[in-house]
């Protein structure tokens, strides 16, 4: 497998990139930066540790993307995942330093020089794949697989009740990619509650392991501890990022998925970012139920996950 990940490290986007580094089998040939989680230049800085930390200094591209929504003002989750957006571990600068080269740019270059062979991981808000769309619009049709973490499957947001963060944060983005044609898997914040929380026995055994990339787990989700503690009653390990890329590297762990048409809010300040996610009527049925979507899906849409392996994965990874 050959992956870009497009990203707003801060979080469970590094353990993410630990996945496709560490996984046998997957190319991550490239990260590139979109804005998000926190401050621009320290989402940079972080994706640059992560590969420091795990023995890929210098072997794989960072590229910075867009670090502004198309039309919205910034938002950010520091109060999540700490200023720095790694629990306010402090980590050293690394020694790699991102490529001159524009991500959008890089995006562009990589999947038209490689068609139908590269997928991309977008978990982050989708200003980078929008724009690279609006330069390129044969990109839609020459990646291989789109994997979007966002959106929520008709359920309570992780930002509004009516949205989760990286829809939020750049909503004209999300509808414009959601709608251009790409191969689509959506794997939604709803997702991440039903399958991507990790139970409390793996993170015990995280914890026991005391590997280098154990404890750089164990540091980097101090902050979203506390920040779950608040606002679910006790402590959560969230994995919205890692299980996408988990199912990406290995699609058995999905167990249960949808063909959904799917569109994103974006005129109304009340459900800005909504996404609807709903199973398309065909031709006949829509004669008979006017006000139910007709047409063909634009997405594959999980419904579940086997958190079980993916949580074998995330340990066989820090394990290293």
């Amino acid at each position: 497998m050959r992956l870009i990940i497009d990203t707003d490290t801060a979080g469970d986007d590094a353990f993410s990139i630990l996945l496709a580094l560490k996984t046998p089998g997957v190319t991550l040939e490239a990260i590139t930066i979109c804005n998000g989680n926190v401050d621009f230049a320290q989402q940079t800085e972080n994706a640059l540790y992560t590969l420091e930390i795990a023995g890929f200094s210098g072997k794989v591209p960072v590229y910075q993307g867009c670090p502004l929504p198309l039309l919205r003002k910034p938002v950010d989750a520091t109060e999540f995942f700490g200023a720095d957006g790694m629990s306010d571990a402090g980590f050293p600068r690394a020694r790699q330093r991102p490529e001159k080269t524009h991500a959008v740019d890089a995006i562009i270059d990589l999947v038209m020089s490689n068609p139908g062979e590269i997928d991309i991981l977008a978990q982050a808000p989708l200003t980078n794949i929008a724009t690279a769309y609006a330069k390129e619009p044969r990109i839609a049709g020459a990646v291989r697989h789109l994997w979007i973490m966002g959106g929520t499957d008709n359920a309570l947001g992780n930002t509004t009740p009516a949205s989760e963060f990286n829809f939020y944060v750049d909503p004209e983005a999300a509808k414009m990619v959601i709608n251009a044609g790409f191969r689509t898997t959506l794997s939604t914040w709803t997702l991440t509650m039903r399958s991507g929380v990790l139970p409390d026995a793996a993170l015990a055994r995280i914890e026991a392991m005391d590997t280098p990339l154990a404890r750089f787990f164990m540091q980097v989700s101090q902050a979203p501890f506390a920040r779950t503690s608040v606002r679910y009653g006790r402590p959560l390990s969230t994995h919205p990022d890692s299980l996408t890329c988990a199912m990406a590297i290995d699609e058995s762990l999905i167990t249960e998925a949808a063909a959904c048409l799917v569109d994103v809010e974006t005129g109304s300040e009340l459900t800005r970012a909504y996404s609807s996610i709903c199973v398309p009527l065909d031709e006949e049925e829509a004669k008979v139920d006017r006000l139910w979507p007709a047409g063909k899906p634009n997405c594959r849409v999980v419904r579940q996950a086997d958190t079980a392996r993916f949580a074998e994965m995330l340990i066989a990874v820090l394990g290293h």
